[in-house]
């Protein structure tokens, strides 16, 4: 038996969702939740092996729900909006069903789920040359029992830190277990620019660049952080800044 948790805004597409699981006896569904934090509580009170997950939704979209697990449990997202599709399966999202789908299609999503991860590969190849173009303005983390949402505006840099990284904000320093990496890729560019292998920066928040020994320089940023540029680094700043 596959306990899932259905996790939509619209309470029809949430409603359709349960009426084609009613046609398959292996999976049982433990709750419906309405937004991403309703949803969050569910899947850590409730641990279930699959979510049927909406992206557009009020307070946490569903790709920043997914930011804020740890492990999360296998994903089909479910919305009206296909230029998502190929950010899903970077997540390694089960399927994706834009909405209205079908029970066929439906039917074909579950058993991607019963099949996996043989499929993974293939979905994403075939949506390599599409492109999210509408990428988000912010970041959440959770700080203890709280989440905290950042705007990019608010974003001064990201340092590598073992296994974490320590997100550094306006209004605070949060640690996430990811890599440089995933938000080297996460975040727009040029306004972010990874300056050196363990460190990522908000260029705007750039105040000067100071030469430090013979062929190295630091970034001198507002809050006052003092960053080491490689030489590639630097390579690409300058280009980047006109100097």
């Amino acid at each position: 038996m596959f306990k899932v948790l259905i996790v939509d805004d619209e309470p029809l597409a949430a409603d359709l969702v349960q009426e084609y699981l009613e046609a398959f006896p292996d999976f049982k569904i433990l709750d419906r939740c309405l937004d991403g934090f309703a949803a969050m509580k569910a899947i850590q009170q409730e641990k279930p092996d699959l979510i049927f997950l909406d992206v557009q939704m009020p307070k946490l979209t569903g790709f920043e729900l997914l930011e804020l697990l740890e492990n999360p449990p296998p994903i089909i997202f479910t919305t009206a909006f296909d230029e998502y599709a190929l950010k899903a399966f970077e997540t390694n999202a089960v399927d994706y069903l834009l909405k209205p789908f079908s029970e066929e299609r439906f039917a074909q999503a579950l058993a991607k789920f019963q099949a996996q991860p043989q499929h993974m590969q293939e979905a994403i190849s075939a949506l390599q040359k599409e492109r999210d173009h509408s990428p988000r303005e912010r970041l959440v983390v959770k700080d203890g029992g709280r989440i905290r949402i950042i705007p990019y505006p608010d974003l001064i840099r990201i340092e590598a830190d073992g296994d974490y990284v320590q997100i550094v904000s306006e209004k605070g320093t949060y640690a996430k277990k990811k890599t440089l990496s995933h938000y080297e890729k996460l975040l727009p560019k040029p306004l972010f620019m990874r300056v050196h292998r363990s460190h990522l920066l908000n260029v705007e928040k750039i105040e000067r660049l100071d030469p430090y020994g013979k062929n190295d320089h630091l970034a001198l940023l507002k809050d006052g952080s003092r960053i080491p540029i490689s030489r590639s680094g630097f390579s690409d700043l300058k280009e980047l800044l006109g100097l």
